[in-house]
């Protein structure tokens, strides 16, 4: 299975320009990874997503927990979260490669419903990540998933049946009922994720806990607690981050101005934006800015 991959992807990295780093590809909501070198930690926001070790070894920092996956192991990411990453095995000759598919929240729904025996509910709030081991008809789908690259004209009309059998086995899988809370009707995980899509969607905004909780039926006291406890930090440190993260890219894909990006995400102090930048990222956002010009910001996957 790990063999299939290794090939199925290295010959498409190899037909299109070749080289390391991150190749998106025509099947929507997969890319993947080629690097022979260790990185340096690089954020970057996870959506709801299956991510794969195919070869080496990553390390992922949600807040303060940080895990590690390596071959034949997958990241499930439940929730839309920013993290830091970082490759921690590769070689020359036995480079990282690590893919990526994003889920279908709604595909899993319809999927859900059809289960005969679907999982036990647990509605227990945990972190909206974890590592399992990848190996079965999952490994399976996925293999197929990549080999379409082979083959562009059959993506639109094979992807979808591969997608759902992908929702299937998550669902129906040794972790199936923490897969499925994120699915399940009014459970406090999907409770949760629907307003910090609102959040993601209105960073830019002061962040108003009360509305946030309502959305998830929750008191605010409670919602700032289940919150943190999926995500691994405060809705605060959630928005703090994302807005830090538009606005390294704004500076990355354009000239723009250090206080321009600052106010475009939603800061209102030009210097209090600095301070956090720097903080966030290491160095302050007009150097960063130079660098990132020189050299294109790529998250890592």
């Amino acid at each position: 299975m790990q063999t299939a991959l290794i090939d199925a992807l290295n010959a498409y990295a190899d037909a299109n320009g070749g080289g390391e780093g991150v190749f998106m590809t025509p099947i929507p909501g997969f890319g993947f990874m080629r690097t022979s070198r260790e990185t340096l930690p690089q954020h970057i926001i996870y959506k709801p997503s299956l991510c794969v070790v195919v070869q080496g070894e990553k390390q992922v920092m949600f807040g303060k927990a940080l895990m590690t996956y390596r071959e034949g192991q997958a990241l499930i990411v439940n929730v839309e979260i920013p993290a830091i990453g970082r490759v921690t095995k590769a070689s020359p000759e036995k480079p990282l490669i690590g893919l990526v598919i994003e889920l279908d929240t709604d595909i899993m729904r319809e999927v859900m419903e059809e289960i005969e025996t679907p999982p036990p509910p647990n509605d227990d709030i945990g972190l909206g990540a974890f590592v399992a081991d990848f190996e079965g008809p999952l490994a399976d789908c996925v293999v197929r998933l990549v080999r379409l690259l082979a083959t562009p004209r059959a993506i639109a009309v094979l992807r979808p049946a591969i997608m759902r059998e992908i929702s299937f086995w998550l669902l129906t899988g040794s972790h199936g009922a923490e897969v499925c809370k994120v699915v399940l009707p009014n459970s406090r995980t999907r409770r949760l994720s629907e307003a910090i899509q609102v959040l993601r969607n209105n960073f830019s905004h002061p962040v108003r806990i009360d509305e946030l909780a309502s959305i998830a039926h929750m008191s605010p006291s409670s919602f700032h607690q289940h919150f943190k406890t999926l995500t691994s930090m405060t809705p605060l440190q959630y928005q703090k981050q994302l807005r830090l993260l538009r606005a390294r890219h704004l500076m990355s894909d354009g000239n723009i101005h250090v206080s321009d990006a600052a106010y475009q995400v939603g800061y209102e102090s030009a210097s209090q934006f600095s301070r956090e930048y720097a903080r966030m990222f290491g160095t302050p956002p007009k150097r960063d800015a130079v660098e990132l010009r020189a050299a294109p910001y790529e998250p890592a996957l």
